[in-house]
């Protein structure tokens, strides 16, 4: 019996569906937006907002909701472009309660933040920020961190406003360190120009002109015509202070184009008489929807009697019901009950695989850089010894005593640089750098390993590779660095091949395709896809036999990655093996000439020098290096004693050490530079992975050494800063 009613009622609902059912046409409102969007692409602004119309009467007419929140959202940017601000309002509040009956979307936190951005044009930054803070909380639930970086340029803009210079330098600072992507360069690309105007209205004119100069570089590579001409006039501003007429005149005439191009743009879009019409079009339109309603209440007035009655039924049938899906709920309950606690073990599972391999990053991280220390001193010592003409019998341990403290030291970077690697703590440089003379200076400086092992070692380079290209030659010469040295270890009485060719050349790009082989031991087919892992190894043996880390091959794959790359492996055992890989770069208007950095050590005479470090050893070691120069030297332990000492008295050069007890030694430097910004200031610090060179340099270093030190580099950097 339960059924038969079920069975009536349904089908009388089916009837009077079927005699209010009207012709739908096909959803077009997508083609119509898409059409708008290429017009509104293209300046065509009356054409964009004629065909968004259409968009609108589409969606309306299928009774499509999203599609009518996603067209009156692309109304309201197309308002906003065209600076009315008060239209674009009124509009994105139409949106708004249509998203509302959806799932959270991306369109919709969008709409939040353009909202946001209309209030922050009206220069009501309260009521910005509370739709800002909304968009942004659509997009932490729908996983969308491309839209939480917008959110946190628009806040550090907002603390800007204020006054709040402090918060808004560290959330522009977060996002200029994020990885380089069209849509990230864009937001990197204000984030530069903002902390060039805090670093301007502090004077620090140098560091503003280096953000200046990023921001302008991403802002004309996406054509962001206005910013660019922002970027310009603060240029010629700040030139101007400086009192570099030249610079600010060349920037002033750049922002005076842009400006002029921006005119051009803009005469293109739809004009005072075109956006009156499409507002009478609107107005009309609203008058005709209010009608076509009133009908539409009309009808349903009609419907309301039989709905009631139909209604009474439906209450009946579902008392009927109500018993069996009680029941059901039950079941269902317990069934979800059983679920979360499967879900949440898996939460808990995820998080502490997580937090361990935090912990393994950050314990190796700690490692490597406290052996550090204890590193410098031996090398520091045995450097010393050697320089002080030790006995013919004592050499050989000396010799074997600075083999061991490279050796380590080379095991505790490669640690470092995998943890660094794999962080993705590490930028990619975009510099002048010759191919050529890189292998050729790499081919010399191998040649002993070569002849040790009795290896034939061939460098092979296409003529048609340019010499004027831009990358990374750091990480390119880690990535050779390795592969040679593995293939020269690994091969006896053979032979080691670094081959170099142009494989396509396009605009303003090339592509080289780089081949190590060699003619050793091979690496076995089950081992070949491990070899690329970190502390991985053909076998226990051949550690035993070679040495070695494990750690080579690792760092090789993820530099080759970041340079846009992938490294492939061909090898026999017994044959020999073969790493490839292909790199694009982009060909420079400039031939690149490196220039090699010497240095007369008259420069050294008559010196004085701070040492600032509070490890006893290190103090010995760096004390006696100086004054093995004939330089004078005062060591102090702490960073507050370092300031009132160069505040007080003349020193030609501070030896700084960054971990210092009290205030650290970048704190101390920047203290020093509020009332001395000429003396000249090196790092002294045991790099570590949240670390990195441009970050000290930013408080006002001129130079950074790394502990344990290099004699050389420590004696060039000194003298180069003296001279």
């Amino acid at each position: 019996m339960k059924y038969y009613f079920l069975t009536i009622f349904f089908c009388t609902i089916s009837l009077f569906a079927q005699k209010k059912k009207e012709k739908v046409e096909i959803d077009s409102t997508t083609y119509y937006i898409e059409i708008a969007n290429f017009h509104k692409k293209n300046n065509n602004f009356g054409s964009s907002m004629d065909y968004i119309q259409k968009a609108i009467k589409a969606a309306e007419k299928n009774q499509d909701y999203l599609a009518q929140a996603n067209a009156f959202s692309f109304l309201g940017n197309v308002y906003f472009e065209l600076k009315k601000v008060n239209d674009a309002i009124l509009i994105f509040n139409k949106s708004i309660p249509l998203y509302a009956k959806q799932k959270p979307t991306a369109n919709q936190a969008y709409t939040l933040y353009n909202l946001g951005l209309c209030y922050s044009e009206k220069k009501e930054y309260s009521t910005a920020e509370n739709y800002f803070n909304e968009a942004e909380k659509i997009y932490e639930l729908i996983n969308v961190p491309e839209g939480k970086e917008l959110i946190n340029l628009q806040k550090g803009i907002l603390h800007q406003i204020k006054g709040d210079d402090d918060k808004a330098l560290t959330i522009f600072s977060t996002l200029i360190s994020k990885p380089d992507d069209e849509d990230q360069s864009k937001i990197k690309s204000k984030a530069y120009y903002y902390i060039g105007q805090i670093e301007a209205k502090r004077n620090r004119n140098n560091l503003a002109i280096n953000y200046y100069n990023k921001a302008l570089e991403l802002s004309s590579k996406y054509k962001d015509l206005q910013l660019s001409a922002d970027i310009s006039v603060s240029l010629s501003n700040i030139f101007e202070e400086m009192i570099d007429i030249k610079q600010s005149h060349k920037y002033l005439k750049q922002h005076l184009a842009l400006r002029d191009s921006i005119k051009v743009l803009n005469s293109k879009r739809v004009g005072t008489e075109d956006f009156l019409s499409f507002k009478e079009a609107e107005r009309l339109k609203a008058v005709e929807q209010m009608n076509r309603e009133n009908k539409e209440q009309q009808r349903a007035n009609k419907f309301s009697k039989l709905i009631s009655i139909l209604s009474i039924a439906l209450i009946s049938i579902l008392s009927l019901l109500s018993l069996s899906l009680y029941k059901n709920n039950i079941i269902r309950s317990q069934s979800n009950k059983l679920l979360q606690d499967k879900n949440q073990e898996l939460i808990q599972a995820k998080e502490k695989a997580e937090k361990a391999s935090k912990a393994r990053a950050e314990f190796l991280s700690t490692v490597s850089h406290e052996l550090r220390t204890p590193l410098n001193a031996i090398n520091g010592i045995t450097h010393l010894l050697l320089e002080e003409n030790p006995k013919k019998s004592q050499m050989q341990y000396l010799t074997s005593l600075k083999f061991s403290g490279d050796y380590l030291l080379t095991f505790i970077n490669d640690i470092l640089e995998i943890n660094r690697v794999e962080s993705e703590n590490i930028e990619i440089e975009k510099i002048n750098v010759n191919i050529k003379q890189l292998l050729s200076d790499l081919h010399n400086s191998f040649k002993d390993l070569a002849s040790k092992n009795n290896n034939d070692f061939v460098l092979e380079m296409d003529e048609n590779i340019p010499e004027n290209l831009i990358g990374d030659p750091t990480k390119l010469s880690q990535i050779f660095i390795n592969l040679i040295n593995n293939a020269l270890k690994f091969t006896q009485n053979g032979k080691v091949y670094v081959k170099a060719s142009v494989t396509e050349t396009k605009d303003e790009e090339c592509t080289i395709h780089f081949d190590i082989a060699d003619t050793g031991i091979g690496i076995s087919p089950e081992k070949q896809s491990t070899i690329f892992e970190s502390f991985s190894q053909g076998s226990v043996e051949i550690n035993r036999k070679y040495g070695g880390t494990g750690l080579g091959l690792a760092i090789v794959k993820r530099l080759v990655e970041l340079l846009g790359g992938q490294i492939k492996l061909t090898s026999s055992e017994g044959i020999g093996s073969t790493f490839s890989f292909d790199v694009n770069f982009i060909v420079g208007e400039q031939q690149f000439v490196e220039v090699k950095k010497h240095y007369d050590e008259s420069v050294f005479e008559n010196k004085k020098i701070l040492i600032v470090e509070d490890n006893k050893i290190n103090q010995m070691i760096t004390k006696k290096m100086v004054e093995n120069k004939s330089i004078q030297c005062e060591i102090i332990d702490n960073g507050e004693d370092a300031i009132e000492m160069i505040r007080n008295h003349h020193f030609d050069l501070v030896l700084m050490d960054v971990h210092l007890p009290g205030i650290n030694g970048t704190e101390a430097t920047q203290k020093i530079r509020e009332f001395n910004k000429t003396l000249p200031i090196i790092a002294l610090t045991a790099i570590s992975l949240n670390e990195n060179r441009e970050m000290l340099l930013s408080y006002g270093m001129n130079d950074v050494v790394t502990k344990p030190f290099n004699p050389d580099n420590f004696y060039r950097s000194i003298a180069q800063l003296l001279s």
